[in-house]
């Protein structure tokens, strides 16, 4: 059989593969175009296989877009694979929290007033310590003041009532009381009432640092005077009852230093 040439292949081309079939037998040759030259390459069956196995241009391009993404997936995973393998580190402030604090005032005068004083006459004089205690959890400012008075006859302008800060002594007994201030002078509980009516206007200051426990003294003096009335003024005050609320008050400081 005479050299037959394959339709798919450009004579122009610089080389080409034949498939002839010479005698019945099948050799797969190479035709270089520049030399005219031919080269044997297979025979037979091999030739045969060869051809069956050589894919073509259209085969060549699907498999090349085919094989595009898939290696982005392996670069991708190349990627993870990196970026799982860096090395990290990290610190930790952790169970912050804030809380509010106390504020606790309490007396040892047991619920009693200080003063239950009957049948009092021109002239007298008392006195009673109370001892107060903080039990705040930060630092505050206890200030003392009066409230709820009750008039009666004008006797209220004829009690006077001083006010000192000290150590020792307590509710049952003064002894043992020694002054270490006096910033509320005395005045008749008249007077009192309005300069000294709440935390704002009230004296007998006293700085807390916070510590459950801390205790000040105070020693109430109060005196009954008629000194410049005449006596009918006196006869007409009798059978008279006037009273007052005496508080102490403590208020945490605005901006307490706290670490």
């Amino acid at each position: 059989m005479a050299f037959t040439t394959d339709p798919g292949l450009n004579p122009s081309q610089s080389s080409m593969l034949k498939l002839l079939l010479l005698g019945g037998v099948d050799i797969l040759r190479m035709w270089d175009g520049q030399t005219g030259q031919e080269t044997q390459l297979l025979s037979g069956s091999n030739a045969r296989s060869q051809k069956m196995r050589t894919p073509s241009s259209r085969i060549r391009r699907i498999s090349m877009f085919a094989a595009a993404p898939i290696a982005i997936l392996i670069a991708g995973g190349m990627v993870w694979q990196g970026s799982q393998a860096a090395f990290t580190a990290s610190t930790r402030n952790a169970g912050n929290s804030w809380n509010t604090g106390n504020v606790a005032l309490t007396d040892d005068d047991k619920g009693a007033a200080a003063f239950t004083v009957e049948n009092i006459v021109p002239g007298q004089t008392g006195q009673k310590c109370i001892v107060v205690t903080s039990n705040s959890t930060v630092p505050g400012v206890v200030r003392a003041y009066t409230q709820n008075l009750v008039n009666s006859k004008g006797l209220e302008t004829r009690i006077f009532l001083d006010l000192e800060q000290g150590t020792g002594g307590s509710f049952d007994d003064c002894t043992g009381f020694t002054p270490t201030a006096n910033t509320v002078p005395e005045l008749p509980l008249s007077t009192l009432a309005t300069v000294n009516r709440d935390f704002a206007s009230g004296g007998a200051e006293w700085d807390t640092a916070g510590t459950p426990g801390e205790t000040q003294s105070y020693r109430a003096t109060w005196r009954f005077d008629t000194g410049t009335m005449g006596q009918n003024e006196i006869n007409a005050m009798q059978g008279a009852h006037v009273s007052i609320d005496l508080v102490w008050e403590l208020q945490s400081n605005d901006s307490p230093v706290i670490p």
